[in-house]
């Protein structure tokens, strides 16, 4: 594959230098232990790149969802459209808009490979339980890295080693395949370190826990969208028993209050990145430059409202403007409402300068749970709005975001439970409902379509929506999110169309980008209806 040829040459050398192994080749590197775990924590930044880019996961399925418009900029181009209405005419030129994620993903899936290929040549010295334990971790970020790319284009090449080979796409099961070895292998081979007794400078890093959970999402995926019983042999009863385990014994609970998990929404109660709710996060910090060192949370600044800081949110792009019918369908006795979106009425922004005349698809409503944020500040003898990214020592606002992406949940993790049909089924999705209506909780059965609306309250802003309507079928997604909406573009009413055809000629997948199937002399695909 000719992408893998690129990423080899390149992203392995883009490794070399970051971690000042620049003297060293794969024939010398991989001796020790130490070299392992260093190469590991190279395995690592490729993960976080993999959600480092504008256009990364967390933003883009948001926009393919029903939980928001393209927005940007007024005088923007129209990719964020294309997105949102699945429909290339929207922005013709746009053959290559996820090229970031292809190359981010193949990048980190060769890091991994290339770690786990050199594992057996390195002398252990008996200690078989760290090798397996830093295979599971490489193994985990290489099932995620190929289960996102499962979900944004099906059709993906397969690599389970370093290749140069310019490959055709393979069978989507045989991808899935690979993706539940790899998670089984990690459960199996991960410590079960509970939450109280994981060391706080081991944040971000993986754990049995983790995986647990990611596999049960990777099989309600896949058996949903593909109508199959089981994940190339992993069982539902199995992954059950995983996330009854979960919830046993790794000692993560939900946060007492839902605001508490979101900077923006709690601003002096924030619970923290590291609380006994969050599984696994892909951290961020404000340190980065445009030397090499990008690990701010760029996606982040998409969502931000635009032209400005209005503490407490600093300036964003005015990405993925919320629709309407999700605030609608929160009930106002819900806490996640508020702390979820950001109401530009509820909240009198106005009042504080903000204006919609640069965006387009304005809706009055924004993601709060992921935002930039701001201050105001003392600057030469006068009150000066200012992103706190760059007062804790960011370059700059849009480099700088320093919030790490919550991946995994404890919520998620009670309310699939439920799905699958646990003995404890009710009480893990009360607990949830319980937890964001407070004195106002009312019990309600757990039925399959409760527990999906009630997903989509949960997890509102996070990246998720998408592929759980996506799992219910083509169909199911494509006349949830089809619809006519009146928003504004520039200050001037307008109307966002989405048409339930489009997703369906396309099977709810994205474009290949155009310039792999190039590099690739024809051999890749281009995804059916684009």
């Amino acid at each position: 594959m000719i992408v893998g040829l690129l990423i080899f040459t390149s992203c392995g050398e883009d490794y070399l230098q970051t971690h000042s192994y620049t003297e060293l080749n794969e024939l010398t590197f991989y001796k020790t232990p130490k070299d392992a775990y260093n190469a590991l924590v190279g395995v690592y930044d490729g993960f976080q790149r993999m959600y480092s880019s504008a256009f990364a996961v967390p933003t883009v399925t948001e926009v393919f969802s029903d939980n928001a418009f393209g927005g940007g900029g007024s005088a923007d181009g129209y990719g964020g459209q294309l997105m949102d209405e699945f429909d290339q005419q929207r922005s013709p030129s746009d053959i290559r808009i996820l090229e970031d994620n292809w190359i981010n993903y193949y990048a980190g899936i060769f890091r991994c490979n290339a770690l786990l290929g050199h594992l057996d040549g390195i002398d252990w010295g008996g200690n078989d339980a760290l090798k397996n334990q830093y295979a599971g971790e490489a193994r985990f970020i290489r099932a995620v890295a190929y289960f996102d790319l499962a979900r944004l284009f099906e059709n993906v090449v397969l690599l389970d080693k370093p290749s140069s080979e310019n490959l055709p796409q393979a069978n989507p099961d045989d991808v899935y395949k690979l993706i539940a070895e790899d998670l089984v292998f990690a459960i199996q081979n991960i410590p079960a370190v509970t939450y109280a007794n994981q060391p706080a400078a081991q944040h971000g890093r993986i754990t049995k826990w983790a995986a647990e959970a990611m596999l049960a999402r990777a099989f309600l995926f896949y058996t949903g969208y593909y109508n199959k019983t089981d994940l190339a042999g992993v069982t539902k009863q199995q992954v059950l028993d995983n996330l009854e385990d979960l919830i046993q014994n790794s000692g993560h609970a939900l946060v007492s209050d839902f605001a508490k998990l979101w900077p923006a929404a709690s601003l002096v109660d924030y619970a923290g990145e590291k609380n006994s709710e969050n599984i696994l996060n892909i951290k961020a910090t404000y340190t980065g430059n445009y030397n090499g060192d990008m690990d701010g949370n760029q996606w982040l600044v998409m969502f931000g409202l635009r032209d400005g800081n209005y503490p407490p949110y600093g300036q964003g792009w005015g990405f993925g403007t919320v629709n309407p019918k999700l605030w609608n369908a929160f009930s106002d006795q819900d806490t996640r409402k508020v702390a979820s979106i950001v109401s530009v009425a509820d909240e009198n922004l106005t009042a504080a300068g903000y204006g919609n005349s640069g965006q387009r698809e304005y809706t009055g409503y924004f993601n709060k749970k992921y935002t930039p944020m701001s201050s105001v500040i003392m600057v030469g003898g006068q009150n000066v709005a200012k992103s706190l990214a760059e007062q804790l020592g960011g370059v700059n606002f849009q480099i700088g975001q320093y919030q790490d992406f919550i991946m995994i949940r404890y919520a998620d993790v009670l309310l699939m439970a439920a799905e699958l049909g646990s003995g404890n089924a009710q009480s893990y999705f009360d607990q949830v409902r319980q937890r964001a209506y407070k004195t106002n909780f009312s019990s309600i059965p757990v039925t399959p379509d409760n527990i999906m609306a009630e997903r989509r309250l949960e997890f509102a802003g996070e990246g998720i929506r998408y592929w759980d309507l996506l799992r219910q079928g083509v169909d199911v997604a494509a006349s949830t999110i089809a619809e006519s909406a009146s928003v504004l573009s520039g200050g001037v009413s307008a109307t966002v169309t989405i048409n339930a055809n489009n997703i369906i000629s396309k099977k709810g997948f994205q474009q290949i980008p155009n310039t792999q199937i190039t590099l690739s002399n024809g051999v890749l695909k281009q995804n059916v209806g684009w």
